[in-house]
């Protein structure tokens, strides 16, 4: 792990610097190399902010980009602030990660765990099945007719006019929608 400790309207001392790179160091056992992570350390002039030591910090993975600001009185503890917030996130991303690898779970049949909607532990849905077919060009009309025949309540294709991806889609007044791209 790469670490590039800077200051904004205040000088790092040796010491801040030792103590950011020792709190920020435990997430190197968690984070996959190579990893940039940059903080930066920044004292607001603001005299009616009473929060004025700033610690922000971005961290490059080979996933997403992780962002922390924490705000505080004292230096260390506004490190301290934001370790334990990009800790949260590393853990969380980490999970994410891995339960992407483990596909097994089970459902009822309908998509859904227990009757109710699959969620994770932070509360978004999951995605339980996966499916993928070939899309031949087709009118409208030609697809309104596919989805009669599959009996679903919606249908995707590709236009035949002007080759973009569509959904039509059965409505409950009897009807039918087309969804089309701006």
């Amino acid at each position: 792990m790469r670490l590039q400790v800077k200051g904004k309207n205040i000088e790092v001392s040796p010491a801040i610097r030792s103590y950011a790179e020792e709190k920020l160091g435990k997430l190197e056992r968690q984070l996959a190399d190579p990893t940039r992570v940059e903080l930066e350390l920044a004292v607001e002039r603001n005299p009616s902010i009473a929060d004025k030591i700033v610690a922000e910090a971005t961290i490059w993975t080979k996933g997403p980009v992780l962002r922390a600001k924490e705000r505080s009185t004292d230096m260390r503890a506004s490190i301290d602030l934001l370790t334990d917030k990009l800790e949260r996130q590393v853990i969380r991303y980490r999970e994410k990660r891995r339960r992407r690898g483990h596909r097994d779970v089970e459902k009822n049949g309908s998509g859904q765990i227990g009757g109710a909607m699959a969620t994770d532990e932070e509360g978004g849905p999951v995605i339980v099945k996966t499916k993928q077919f070939t899309m031949h060009p087709m009118s409208a009309e030609e697809a309104v007719l596919q989805l009669e025949l599959v009996g679903h309540d919606f249908f995707v294709f590709r236009h035949e006019d002007t080759g973009e991806i569509n959904v039509v889609y059965k409505r409950q007044d009897g009807g039918y929608g087309l969804i089309e791209p701006s």
